[in-house]
């Protein structure tokens, strides 16, 4: 899995100063498992390993100790903390060396056998024989990394066992890496040229090489891709360039293997309450079997900037942005040396204040002045490398305004070295650091491990990194003298020493990767001929080779698979313990209380309940909620109102809530979802917050309807690049759209059918007619009703004052509220095959099916089937052969629902060939007591995760889905037999085939007809973008490359 993606960059900017958590009041002691006494001493040997330091951190409640392997000088942190939920990584130092993507494809193709374990693709096979509750593998600009998180004690043996041995003793065959990187052969060996004449005709092939097609048809992702490789050109581009993965051999990538995966570049943390001892006993015995060398763990430093640097870059047209504001444009300015602790959480405080929220100066002054709709992927302060990089940039810019956007900034720092920063500002950031401290979460493990890992890897101190209470009393110190955050700009970024990096739009930019790719593509060829005496021979061996692999690959499907550890249904309790719920009467409105340790936190919630809303302001409450967070007030500017969000909450939000009852698919229920939490001495604040952006946001003021169209400008920028980030999900929600109500609901409010009408308003000339409408949302968001409920989760002290407060929130409220309703819903195709076109390198598809309630007993077997068709039907087809980067089947028990997907795939063709097969092939096959322990154990790891006391209650409160339904349905799950999955496939997957509804989202190819039964659906895309698309299209099919060319 590719974790270089520009989107994470976006993340990055608001996340980064959550690196450091600040002072809070701890617990008195220790728990035994963080109890330094239980540890050796520093500088004691301990299975191979010496101990170089320990480190207690109170404010996290856990211990750190930072070991060595003797013989090899691997790296090993352990993180004891009082917390089931155990985590593993092991991870390598692995700059590129070129943009071949070989750290990518050699972390697929690690995965796919070893010697200990000698199947094929022990991963995926461990998949459902484990109850881990994360497991995956990571690619990093320059190091990758493989963790897992579980809470059983012989899954953590396991798959510690499967990791080390998959990292340090593969088997990289040569099949595995032309099916997971790349390789050219027939698109469909199977077929005859009689059947489909295309058939035989030579193509790039490869899971990374589709995947990073798809990753490419994003663009904020090639934005920020593109400004790395300038910025930091001695790191290339680890996910692999599609143009330049086909340049990568089988022997370079073994090589790559001996070189960087080695104990001796290896950093391992494991995270927990499990024993030390017995983890670091088996991590000796694997590491024994190597000696100590040198390796190549040079950190990459960006380009030095003496003088301003201009660069300018191609990138594709949006279709969905006006053609005038296609730009993209940034400038960088470098920052200090990252492992300076406190100056690196300063200047992650100094970005959120710059950027963070519509108030902010930056925010303000480029988006809010019209420069841009968003800001670039590359913006926020980057501390993920030895050296700190300071970004800014739009999206959606005008030709002519590219340069202003650069002055703009400058002047923003300016005016805020001169004014300063508002101390409540400042108060309010270290004020959510103090509440994500108090913050109980299910993941923190997997949160360490993210947090402290990248740094790690360049050089910074992981001990150091995690004392955040001295960073943070090191900061306030700093903060205290006067202009301390105003002398950082001064220092960094009032200078010329600048990279401005551009992407001008280009209209022929998709047709020439086309082209270039036919190019290659025919080179590729070519030099295959020139092995064999005449192009038949060519032809006939890569015909050959393909079928060879198929082989390989279906063979693999019945492999023995008794050397892969597991663990069993068995150790599955029967029964769920439950969270005792206290359910009071507020007047009328109902009260579900849950009482437990919270730090001193109380999490709110609120479900108004609505009935058949009118389609017109059902699509508009998502623009609603976010008008509510951006408008203000007559009385309090949008700014002062985050202020005071940050400084007295963790968060409140509005959102839209829709749930399938689960006693019947004709009963549901949809309204709007209110939440937030507080240290329990702020409750009264928060209610007074969300009742003010509810009821008092001013959409009358002289600047709502200015600041709504900067809402629908900066949604419509991101949406092209969204759906090709999960493409799969809208496919799924477009197709499900026609079979259940929740999912037209859902469909409206978040799939394709909201990008068009969001998109659509931000091009119109007016939008009076959507105040309106935002208007009326706003008259019936809320009301002291019997149609409000309401769940707090907080500590038995609190209770009392809790209900005082939401007493009084609740006598703030309206009593009454007229609700527009109608019978007339918008509907959605049934038993349809519906195509978008868009201008993606791969697709996105998806079938749905209709079926049962959540208690039907139906339901559970559909589960398991799903299970079973991931792993032993779609996978193999649709990724393994058909090379997509994923393809699946799951079960929608509260939506009445089964579907399948892929996601970005090359050849969707095949993959709804074999979904629409897949029934059959189920009700077929002649499934073994393992195949349905597996799918067992693969359903429960989500049934049986970890879960923050946040969320405990809620399956109830949102769904209506009592305690009792949840054990009978778990004891349906572990007693489904194969007599039932072949029975539910044979009356939902076959029998009821046609009413399945089929959705594919990609470029438009000659296979798409409508006399086929495709019907066209078009999201609005701009008469520009359409004629580059149709040019494309016309550009591949005169291009397209014979089976061999001549």
């Amino acid at each position: 899995m590719l974790r270089s993606a520009g989107w994470q960059l976006r993340n990055q900017r608001i996340a980064k100063t959550n690196l450091l958590r600040p002072i809070a009041n701890t617990r008195r002691g220790y728990a035994a498992v963080t109890d330094v006494a239980n540890f050796p001493s520093v500088g004691e040997q301990l299975h191979g390993f010496t101990l170089r330091r320990v480190r207690q951190v109170p404010e996290l409640e856990l211990t750190a100790l930072h070991l060595q392997h003797d013989k090899t000088g691997a790296e090993y942190l352990h993180i004891a903390r009082e917390d089931a939920n155990n985590v593993f990584s092991i991870g390598f130092k692995t700059n590129p060396p070129d943009a071949t993507g070989v750290p990518h494809i050699l972390e697929h193709t690690t995965l796919c056998g070893s010697e200990r374990y000698p199947i094929r693709d022990p991963f995926f096979k461990m998949l459902p024989r484990s109850l881990s509750n994360f497991m995956n593998a990571w690619t990093f600009p320059d190091h990758t990394g493989y963790p897992f998180a579980t809470t059983n004690a012989q899954d953590f043996k396991n798959l510690m066992s499967v990791y080390l041995d998959a990292t340090l003793h593969p088997l990289l065959k040569e099949n595995d890496f032309t099916q997971e990187g790349w390789r050219i052969g027939p698109e469909n060996p199977l077929a005859t040229e009689s059947d489909d004449p295309s058939a035989k005709k030579i193509v790039f092939k490869g899971v990374v090489y589709n995947e990073m097609k798809g990753q490419m048809s994003d663009a904020s992702y090639l934005f920020y891709t593109k400004f790395q490789d300038h910025l930091y050109p001695a790191i290339n581009n680890s996910g692999g360039d599609p143009q330049k993965i086909t340049d990568l051999t089988w022997e370079q990538l073994r090589k790559f293997h001996a070189d960087h995966y080695h104990p001796s570049n290896a950093k391992i943390l494991t995270y927990g309450d499990m024993p030390l001892v017995e983890h670091l006993k088996e991590v000796d015995s694997r590491l024994n079997d190597f000696e100590k060398i040198s390796v190549d763990q040079e950190v990459k430093a960006p380009i030095t900037l003496n003088e301003p640097k201009q660069v300018t870059v191609a990138g594709p047209l949006d279709p969905l942005v006006p053609q005038d504001k296609q730009y993209k444009t940034s400038v960088t300015w470098m920052m200090g040396d990252t492992a300076d602790s406190v100056e690196n959480f300063a200047l992650g405080v100094l970005s959120s204040l710059l950027m963070s929220g519509y108030g902010s100066p930056l925010y303000r002054n480029l988006i809010e002045s019209g420069l841009g709709a968003d800001f670039s992927a590359n913006t926020g302060y980057d501390s993920a490398g030895r050296r700190g990089v300071f970004s800014v940039g739009l999206d959606a810019v005008k030709a002519d305004d590219v340069n202003k956007v650069r002055e703009v900034i400058v002047e923003t720092f300016l005016e805020v070295r001169k004014n300063g920063f508002d101390k409540i500002k400042v108060d309010g950031i270290l004020h959510q650091l103090e509440l994500s401290l108090k913050h109980k979460t299910a993941n923190f493990g997997m949160g360490i491990l993210q947090r402290l890992k990248p740094g790690w890897f360049n050089g910074i101190d992981p001990m150091e990194a995690l004392a955040w209470q001295e960073t943070v009393d090191a900061f306030q110190k700093k903060y205290a003298e006067e202009g301390y955050l105003e002398s950082l700009i001064e220092k960094y970024l009032l200078n010329d020493n600048t990279l401005t990096f551009t992407m001008q739009p280009s209209e022929t930019f998709s047709r020439e990767l086309v082209e270039e790719e036919s190019q290659r593509l025919a080179a590729k060829i070519s030099e295959t001929t020139k092995l064999f005496p005449s192009e038949q021979e060519a032809q006939k061996y890569l015909e050959e080779r393909e079928l060879q692999l198929l082989e390989v690959q279906e063979n693999a499907r019945n492999e023995d698979l008794s050397c892969l550890p597991t663990v069993h249904v068995k150790d599955i309790p029967r029964e769920k313990e439950r969270k005792p719920l206290r359910h009071t009467d507020l007047d009328g409105v109902k009260v579900q209380w849950r009482e437990a340790p919270t730090n001193g936190l109380t999490y709110f919630r609120a479900v108004h309940k609505l009935q058949d809303l009118p389609d017109e302001l059902r699509e508009m409450i998502p623009l609603f909620t976010s008008a509510i967070m951006r408008l203000g007030t007559k009385d309090k500017t949008m700014e002062q109102l985050e202020e005071l969000i940050k400084l007295k909450t963790g968060g409140i939000s509005v959102g839209y809530h829709s749930s399938q009852s689960p006693l019947s698919l004709d009963t549901y229920e949809e309204g709007l979802a209110f939440s937030g939490y507080a240290f329990d001495r702020n409750i009264p604040d928060m209610y007074e917050l969300l009742r003010t952006i509810i009821q008092e946001t001013d959409f009358n003021g002289p600047e709502a309807e200015k600041k709504i169209r900067e809402l629908l400008q900066s949604s419509a920028s991101g949406a092209i690049n969204s759906i090709a980030e999960s493409g799969h999900s809208y496919a799924m929600r477009y197709a499900e759209a026609g079979i259940s109500p929740v999912g037209r609901m859902a469909e409206e409010t978040g799939g394709l059918t909201q990008v068009k009408v969001m998109t659509a308003l931000a091009s119109q000339e007016s939008l009076s007619d959507v105040i309106q409408k935002l208007k009326a949302i706003q008259s019936f968001t809320i009301a002291n009703s019997n149609q409000l409920r309401v769940a707090l989760n907080c500590g038995n002290e609190s209770s009392t004052p809790n209900q005082e407060a939401l007493h009084r929130f609740l006598n703030t409220l309206p009593k009454n509220v007229s609700v527009p309703t109608t019978s007339q819903q918008k509907q959605y195709p049934r038993n349809a095959k519906s195509f978008f076109p868009l201008p993606y390198q791969v697709y996105y598809s998806a079938r749905a099916v209709p079926t049962v309630s959540y208690t039907n007993a139906s339901s559970a077997p559909l589960e398991i089937l799903a299970k079973l068709l991931t792993f032993k039907q779609l996978h193999p087809e649709i990724r393994e052969k058909g090379g997509a980067y994923g393809g699946g089947a799951y079960a929608r028990g509260l939506g009445g629902l089964f579907g399948m997907y892929s996601y970005r795939d090359p050849n969707p063709q095949n993959s709804m060939k074999v979904m629409a097969e897949a029934g059959q092939w189920a009700r077929d096959r002649a499934w073994t007591a393992q195949d349905l322990e597996e799918a067992k154990l693969s359903a429960f790891q989500g049934y049986d995760a970890p879960q923050s006391v946040s969320r405990e209650g809620m399956r109830l409160f949102l769904s209506g889905v009592t305690d009792d339904m949840l054990q009978t349905r778990r004891e349906r799950l572990l007693d489904v037999t194969a007599e039932q999955v072949q029975a539910v496939a044979d009356e939902f997957l076959v029998k009821r085939a046609g009413e399945s509804s089929v959705a594919i989202l990609g470029e438009k190819k000659e296979w798409v007809k409508e006399n086929d039964g495709w019907q066209f659906r078009d999201l609005g895309m701009s008469e520009a973008a359409k004629a580059a698309e149709e040019a494309e299209g016309i550009a591949q099919k005169e291009d397209d490359v014979p089976a061999i060319a001549s």
